[in-house]
C-alpha cells in the first residue's frame, strides 16, 4: 500500500490584507435590540453599522459627511460673511438713527 498525501492549501493574511478587502467590499452589521416588559416594548434600538471606503461609501449612494458643517470648513467663510454683513447692517444702523434725530 502507498501512502497519499492530502495537499493542503494554506494561504495567510495579515490584516493589512483583511482590512483592505473589507474597506473595498464593505462590510454591514446589523441588529435589533427590544425590551419588553409584560408584553409592553420599553425600548427599541435599531444598530446599522457600515464600514467601507469613503469611494465605495460613495458608490453606495452615502455622502452626507459633504454637506455636513461638521466636516467642511464651509461654515468659517459663511461665519465671515455674516459678520461682514452686519457690520454693515450696523453701519447703516447708525446713519438712519442719525439722520431721524437731526
Amino acid at each position: 500500500m502507498s501512502m497519499q498525501t492530502m495537499p493542503h492549501a494554506v494561504q495567510s493574511s495579515t490584516l493589512a490584507d483583511v482590512l483592505e478587502r473589507v474597506l473595498d467590499k464593505g462590510i454591514v452589521i446589523a441588529g435589533d435590540i427590544k425590551v419588553k416588559l409584560v408584553d409592553i416594548e420599553l425600548l427599541s434600538i435599531q444598530i446599522r453599522l457600515v464600514i467601507c471606503s469613503v469611494d465605495k461609501a460613495r458608490e453606495m449612494g452615502m455622502d452626507w459627511w459633504v454637506n455636513n458643517p461638521v466636516f467642511t470648513s464651509q461654515p468659517q467663510r459663511e461665519r465671515a460673511v455674516l459678520e461682514d454683513e452686519l457690520e454693515r447692517l450696523r453701519v447703516r444702523l447708525d446713519k438712519v438713527e442719525a439722520a431721524t434725530v437731526c
